[in-house]
């Protein structure tokens, strides 16, 4: 099973009544490269468990000599964090309203207007994850919409040409077995033929919005995908 599968699986069954439990958060956060949950947790500004696994990462003989100069910083910089009691930092997030009667329906960009969102904005309402069917009628009327999104990339096919991702808005809860819900999880697809190269930093996609509920196995496992036509590293 894939990473995505894993955590798209996870999350449709938070809510559903089976007689198998739901797979657990180490399970998951074996899946995951130990350097992609160290840059996780430094990104979210969880210095106290970034630092054990930079020096993980940093001791490691097969790590990239390019990457020890940054991971020296960062071990650097949750130690000084650390030594000055800031063991963690929680980044001041908008609040995104999902309740019906509180959420700001989406207006349908003009044709060829690229519409920039965050994920969790795309995806501000409540959906039921065991028995969909409830997807607002403004949020399916996006399909077809340009849209310019922000994430972090969790390969479905192989680490390498990949060739189909999630794009979610954190990487930390999904490194520490807290998977996003579906509608705040982006299905990315790179056009025939094409393939792009693993980001471990904040991504921007662009491309064509698809709003379809897809399941597998009678799980519903996806409702946004992208048809991507760029994938460029944010600006820091």
């Amino acid at each position: 099973m894939t990473i995505l599968a894993l955590v798209l699986f996870m999350g449709a069954l938070g809510n559903a009544q089976t007689t198998q439990p739901a797979p657990s958060g180490p399970g998951l956060a074996a899946n995951i490269p130990l350097d992609v949950r160290a840059t996780a947790a430094f990104n979210e500004g969880q210095y106290a468990i970034a630092l054990p696994l930079l020096k993980q990462v940093a001791s490691d003989q097969q790590t990239d000599p390019q990457r020890i100069g940054s991971l020296q910083e960062e071990i650097r910089v949750c130690e000084k964090n650390i030594a000055n009691g800031v063991t963690s930092i929680t980044a001041a997030q908008p609040t995104i309203a999902t309740a019906a009667e509180q959420r700001t329906p989406h207006k349908v960009p003009p044709a060829g207007q690229l519409l920039e969102l965050s994920i969790k904005e795309l995806g501000n309402f409540d959906y039921d994850q065991e028995k969909g069917g409830n997807i607002p009628p403004d949020v399916k009327a996006l399909t077809g919409s340009k849209l310019r999104l922000r994430g972090y990339m969790i390969p479905m096919d192989q680490a390498e040409n990949i060739s189909q991702f999630a794009l979610v808005p954190s990487l930390f809860s999904c490194c520490f077995g807290q998977p996003p819900q579906i509608q705040h999880t982006v299905v990315v697809n790179c056009p025939k033929g094409k393939a792009v190269s693993y980001y471990q930093d904040e991504i921007i996609v662009e491309g064509n919005l698809k709003v379809e509920e897809k399941k597998d196995d009678g799980f519903i496992v996806s409702i946004f995908e992208v048809e991507c036509t760029s994938v460029k590293p944010a600006p820091k």
